[in-house]
């Protein structure tokens, strides 16, 4: 049996000025399921085949998207944290056959302001899964069919803030494959900041151009954060600042703002599983907390 490769990332995170993970390709086992392992230093977090424990992790958005075992000790899984898997999680969609362990480095922590548990973070990269994506291809190898799964969910909701004020919609109904349209419209901002991009997944050259979108934020918002104490780590090189008047020829891709919020939300529903949803989901300033509201729906019906 060949032994496994191992890749290692390294960079800033969204708080601190380096993170680690590892990411080993495991040779394949005709006697065991596919999987992707996710590993916070020496403790098991989740594995991708041991779905039914996935809503035991507790789930919270701050920035980005932190998953928790603490209470699923009992179920196999050690006490275990991590924060931004939304980046790489969607690269295992292109080798469904294929298993993964993904070992985050547990000595970079984030301490945060209300007092909970420090939470080890990803490294950043460039902002996007790109990075992710071209070092596995290399050692992965072709690209596999993608898997998709059966949703029947017709539903839509509003978007409420704090004071109970509509800031967004979510429409979500089944489809032939993974269709999703993303809107931005931020009224708040001098100028105004719209976006809004769509993707139809069929095949695995379709999420290319979707890996490519740099993480944003807008001057506004950064401004506000790096006042509170947050995004210490981040760096010029580590996403996009959308400055106002939005200069669109900074963009990667076309509407890049809208097609990383579309990467969010495939890495937020691929983190359970290596597969996509049949379905065709409409998002109006959406972000991480919408996006698992729509994973716990598919999952109730897969």
């Amino acid at each position: 049996m060949s032994a496994c490769k191992t890749l290692e990332f390294t960079s800033p995170s969204l708080s601190f000025e380096s993170a680690n993970v590892k990411v080993q390709i495991l040779p394949r086992d005709p006697n065991r399921e596919p999987r992707v392992s996710w590993n916070v230093g020496s403790r098991l977090l989740y594995r991708t085949d041991h779905l039914k424990l996935f809503d035991s992790l507790n789930f919270e958005v701050r920035r980005t998207t932190i998953y928790r075992g603490d209470n699923v000790v009992g179920e196999g899984l050690a006490s275990a944290a991590l924060a931004t898997p939304e980046h790489l999680a969607p690269v295992f969609l292109l080798w469904p056959e294929k298993s993964f362990d993904v070992i985050v480095d547990d000595g970079t922590k984030i301490a945060s302001c209300d007092g909970a548990k420090p939470v080890p973070e990803m490294p950043l990269m460039d902002g996007s899964a790109l990075p992710f994506f071209l070092a596995l291809r290399r050692e992965a190898g072709v690209p596999e069919e993608i898997r998709f799964y059966d949703a029947p969910v017709n539903k839509e909701w509003d978007l409420l803030n704090s004071a109970g004020e509509t800031y967004g919609h979510v429409r979500i109904e089944p489809s032939e494959t993974f269709e999703v349209e993303y809107r931005l419209d931020r009224s708040d901002v001098p100028g105004g900041f719209k976006s809004c991009a769509a993707l139809s997944v069929y095949a695995p050259e379709d999420l290319y151009g979707v890996f490519q979108a740099r993480t944003f934020i807008l001057e506004k918002d950064y401004e506000l954060a790096r006042c509170a104490g947050f995004l210490a780590g981040a760096t010029e090189s580590c996403g996009l600042l959308v400055k106002t008047p939005v200069d669109k020829s900074l963009y990667r891709v076309a509407e890049e703002p809208a097609m990383h919020k579309i990467l969010d939300l495939i890495g937020d529903l691929s983190f359970a599983r290596p597969a996509l949803p049949k379905v065709r989901i409409e998002i109006l300033n959406g972000g991480h907390a919408c996006h698992r509201e729509i994973l716990k729906l598919v999952l109730s019906r897969a």
